[in-house]
């Protein structure tokens, strides 16, 4: 074991009081420097989206509109993306209201075999990379999706968008394949999947179009940038894992990094979402420390891409933290 019962008390105290839930454990030790912000669009966005997502057929699908009032996806998209025009924020919010519906989907289909998922992501990397004529609810969504960034964003960030969105399909299927295996996955290779199926990235060039100009590729290039990419993207989701580690846990989920550290570790969940924040605090300060240090070299618009990427570790923790999806973190005991 990596603790004893009285090392587990030590951890789950913040100032001498102890966190009753593990939703108070995470809100005392995650280190969260950027402050709450929302979009005033965001009533405007909701309602959008509900209008989306029945012009694609997607809210008469079985268990579809009771997952969007459990997730809450215009909210999300409000908190992470709070300074946007409202025709950027309308597509942030079908993006993320599609991608909780793919995802549910290919984690219900792939939990039987992997296999039985590739006529669905066959279907959708068709769209993204040839323009394929969708075949199901899913695929019209995706193909709409699709044109709506098209229409809104730069060539190239059209094709930044799409090819980041081919990783994220290809990412549910790793995830399926060590769903699939005797053994979990480790802590390496499950963090890796993670970065995948996080389908956070696809929003990037989103907040790119959001700016006055594009990037200049020396910009949008730079070693630091590129590093800012992946460390914005492994603390946004990440966060959200360790308010959901409970649900996954009770669905037996394994690529998630609270449980990831937990079958490291072989310790209770309090102890292991207290390990994986440490993990993404580290994360968040380099962040903040890289950012400080290109800032200067940054123009308007590469300041204003790299704030899209603040947004997203923004967002996702206040969207993660009264989401009613994972309502069971406050509810189970900070210590067990």
């Amino acid at each position: 074991m990596v603790s004893t019962t009285h090392e587990e008390i030590a951890l789950a105290t913040q100032n001498g009081i102890p966190a009753s839930s593990l939703k108070d454990l995470i809100d005392a030790h995650l280190y969260m420097p950027f402050p709450f912000m929302s979009n005033h669009h965001a009533s405007e966005a909701a309602a959008g989206l509900d209008a989306w997502l029945r012009s694609c057929g997607l809210t008469e699908e079985v268990g579809v509109a009771a997952m969007i009032a459990f997730t809450r996806p215009a909210e999300l998209a409000s908190y992470n993306s709070p300074t946007v025009e409202l025709d950027v924020l309308q597509i942030v919010a079908n993006q993320i209201a599609y991608q909780f519906v793919f995802d549910d989907r290919a984690e219900e289909i792939g939990r039987r075999s992997p296999d039985r998922l590739l006529p669905m992501l066959c279907e959708s990397i068709g769209i993204l990379r040839d323009g394929a004529v969708p075949r199901t609810p899913l695929g019209v969504a995706l193909a709409d999706l699709h044109r709506q960034v098209q229409e809104r964003c730069t060539p190239a960030q059209a094709a930044r968008w799409a090819w980041k969105s081919r990783e994220y399909v290809h990412g549910l299927l790793y995830e399926s394949v060590a769903q699939a295996q005797p053994l979990p996955p480790r802590i390496g290779l499950s963090t890796s999947i993670r970065s995948l199926t996080a389908g956070i990235e696809p929003f990037y060039p989103l907040a790119e179009a959001a700016q006055p100009c594009e990037l200049a590729p020396e910009e949008l290039y730079h070693p630091t940038m590129q590093r800012l990419s992946r460390l914005s993207a492994d603390a946004a989701v990440w966060i959200p894992d360790l308010f959901s580690a409970v649900k996954e846990q009770r669905a037996a989920g394994m690529i998630n990094l609270a449980l990831a550290h937990q079958r490291a570790h072989q310790c209770s969940l309090p102890v292991a979402v207290l390990l994986a924040i440490r993990q993404i605090n580290s994360t968040i300060k380099e962040f903040e420390r890289l950012y400080e240090e290109i800032k200067p070299e940054l123009s308007p618009a590469g300041i204003g891409y790299v704030k899209g990427m603040v947004g997203w570790i923004r967002g996702c923790y206040y969207w993660a933290r009264t989401v009613p999806r994972y309502v069971d973190t406050a509810l189970t005991p900070a210590l067990t």
